[in-house]
């Protein structure tokens, strides 16, 4: 059983990494094929061959729930360019903001130069932070419209892929201001989810607006998911710090509200002789902490990981209920395999594999934590000394085993290692979860009524206090670390590591630990020399260990996430490199840099002279636009284009041995239903 939410996970993230999409027949043909096998096999007697066709029936079932979930949420997504498009639509929510600004959420009704059948069924877009209409209006805007981005680079994080799944089949961002529109209403559970989230977007603005933006965008974060609020000196104390997934909805938030309602309601049954001799307190708790956790989920917004987390708490709830243990490693299975089966694409979502591996160890961690004999008629403040000491060391330990599991999934996908985080997380641990989240929960249920004012407020000395812990640490000499990811097979031995020591009995476990450490002990090859943004528009070279922008001002996200991922450092500057002479329109390589690589980035592609002038002085000519004629003096250089970035993405550039090498991000997707239709 403790097995079965592993290979199913695994199946379903091998479906999620396939280059090809495999066919209905293939995947329904094997899963049923093994499960008859299993069966008959099983029936005969439960040996050792048995429950490997039933890890594999588990690991066919999860490809095959990729590929249904797949099916379910497919929807029109944007082809070709960005263009200038009108939207007339419906503003679903204001989601996490992004590298430009604030984000809308639309449901569009119509979109200019899109037929129906065309037109996706959600489009992202970044609009300015004056202009933030509330979820359920009707707005007309005019956008620079395009598909989902590509990944950055080859084998990275593939966004369009995540937007796959949301149905997200359009981003861009606004030109102009938005405007109200006069559109037919829409259907009932679009409009559902209109109020909730219209309701979640009041709910955030009033906390905002008693306790400040400084602690209220921290606490809108917590209670409803709006980041909007949150200054970018924020994220990046608590990134550095460790604390990033505070404001996070997450399992811990969860945890902390369910937890707080169970006992609460728990302490007022015992409180009352009447209803403790009557009342069976613990399950009247616990369909109080469902109670909870199903509100929190509401008023989150429900996104991945609060569904998630909610799914496992109930589990617990549930367990109690019926009169069984509430966190065990059972319970966590039930969980995991429910999440798989309603979301398949969470097994490649670095939320639920960091939330997996953490709760699995802790879970773990509980069920092997020896229990202390109590003394008997022990003195007040010797027991007082012990429960504090005892305190410590769960806290350590639990920090300690959680920071450990998550440890390889941060470094293969973030690249980033928080050297204080175990010291930052113990001490904000007694403040999220005695002051912070509890204040916050009375606070936002009150908040309707015009009577959390000062359980906020409450809450907000907590915030202020860790948002000062985070600025110490993240203040503190090499707070953080950039780790190159390692190859992506080291990441699937290391979560097999982690299982391995949190579900096998037995000295055996231990030979889990050299698996976990994959990510980090594996060698790393040799950086590449350059790399292309996925359009052409801009580049960068290794120099050492750290990257070289030609254009610092243009796609710097893009080029954050290569360079972290390649181990590089990139500078806080945007100020133009010397080592490459740059126009309005192109850059030139001048003395001394790393890489002879020119680029231009406008959408017309220089005449046959000024291409030949780029040869003369460059060996890797990158140009937006379509090549015209080679000349001769272009021959014997590499020349990448527009044709070249449609068909192949994003590009890493090797030299080795006096050669140049590429490595293309759209061979390693293949074709499948998010990466559009393949170009020639």
């Amino acid at each position: 059983m403790l097995w079965s939410p592993v290979a199913f996970g695994l199946g379903a993230a091998g479906y999620l990494e396939l280059r090809a999409e495999p066919s209905w027949a293939l995947l329904a043909g094997l899963a049923a094929g093994l499960a008859i096998l299993a069966a008959l096999i099983g029936r005969r007697s439960a040996t050792g061959l048995s429950v490997v066709l039933v890890l594999a029936t588990f690991l066919a079932a999860g490809a095959l729930a990729g590929k249904v979930r797949s099916h379910a949420v497919a929807a029109p997504i944007l082809a070709g360019e960005r263009a200038v498009m009108t939207i007339d639509g419906f503003v679903v929510d204001v989601v996490s903001p992004g590298a430009g600004g604030p984000r809308l959420l639309i449901a569009p009704v119509r979109i200019s130069r899109l037929a129906p059948e065309d037109t996706p069924k959600r489009v992202r877009v970044t609009v300015e932070a004056e202009d933030i209409p509330a979820p359920g209006q009707a707005i007309r805007l005019r956008a620079m419209l395009g598909p989902p981005p590509p990944p950055a680079a080859p084998g990275a994080y593939d966004f369009a892929r995540d937007a796959w799944f949301h149905g997200v089949g359009g981003v861009g961002f606004a030109i102009g201001q938005s405007q109200p529109a006069t559109l037919d209403p829409p259907p009932w559970r679009l409009r559902a989810a209109m109020a909730v989230n219209a309701f979640r977007w009041r709910l955030a603005s009033r906390i905002v607006e008693d306790m400040g933006v400084a602690r209220g965008g921290v606490a809108a974060a917590m209670v409803t998911g709006h980041e909007a609020w949150i200054t970018q000196d924020q994220t990046d104390a608590m990134r550095a710090s460790g604390l990033a997934h505070i404001p996070s909805i997450s399992g811990l938030h969860m945890a902390i509200v369910g937890g707080f309602a169970f006992g609460l309601v728990r302490l007022l049954i015992a409180a009352w002789p009447w209803a403790a001799l009557r009342v069976p307190g613990k399950k009247v708790a616990a369909v109080a902490g469902l109670a909870a956790v199903a509100t929190y989920l509401v008023i989150s917004g429900a996104p991945p990981p609060a569904l998630r987390a909610a799914i496992t708490a109930t589990v617990a709830f549930a367990a109690i209920l019926f009169d069984r243990q509430a966190i065990t490693l059972h319970g966590l299975a039930i969980a995991a395999l429910v999440i798989l089966i309603v979301q398949p694409e969470s097994a490649g979502a670095p939320g639920f594999q960091m939330s997996f591996a953490a709760t699995a160890a802790l879970v773990a961690l509980a069920e092997a934590w020896p229990r202390p004999v109590r003394e008997i008629s022990a003195p007040w403040w010797i027991r007082a000394i012990q429960g504090a000491l005892s305190w410590l060391a769960v806290s350590v330990g639990a920090s300690f085993v959680a920071g450990m599991a998550t440890g390889p999934f941060a470094m293969q996908h973030f690249n980033r290692v928080a050297v204080w985080g175990l010291p930052a997380n113990l001490l904000v641990a007694p403040l999220s979860s005695f002051v912070i989240m509890p204040f916050l929960a009375l606070g936002a249920a009150l908040e309707p009524f015009g009577l959390g004012r000062p359980f906020l407020a409450i809450a907000g000395w907590g915030i202020a206090a860790m948002m000062g812990i985070a600025n110490g640490f993240a203040s503190a000499g090499g707070a953080q670390k950039v780790v190159a990811s390692g190859p992506p097979f080291t990441l699937a031995l290391a979560f097999v590591g982690l299982m391995l020591l949190c579900l096998w009995r037995g000295r055996l476990r231990w030979l889990g630990a050299p698996l976990a450490l994959a990510v980090a002990l594996w060698p790393r090859a040799a950086p590449p020399d350059a790399w292309i943004a996925p359009d052409g528009t801009t580049a960068a070279v290794r120099q050492g260990r750290e990257a070289v922008l030609l254009r610092p001002d243009a796609r710097r996200f893009g080029a954050e996430l290569w360079s972290r991922r390649r181990g590089l450092a990139l500078p806080d500057s945007i100020a133009p490199s010397p080592l490459y002479a740059c126009d309005r329109r192109s850059c030139a390589p001048a003395a001394g840099a790393p890489v002879a690589l020119a680029l231009s980035w406008s959408k017309a592609a220089p005449d046959a002279d000024g291409l030949a002038a780029m040869c003369a002085e460059a060996e890797i000519v990158v140009l937006r636009g379509v090549a015209p004629a080679v000349p001769p003096a272009c021959r014997d250089r590499i020349l990448l284009d527009a044709d070249d970035f449609a068909a192949g993405g994003a590009a890493e550039l090797y030299r080795r041995g006096g050669e140049w090498w590429i490595v293309w991000a759209q061979p390693l997707r293949g074709v499948r239903p998010w990466t559009g239709p393949p170009a020639a």
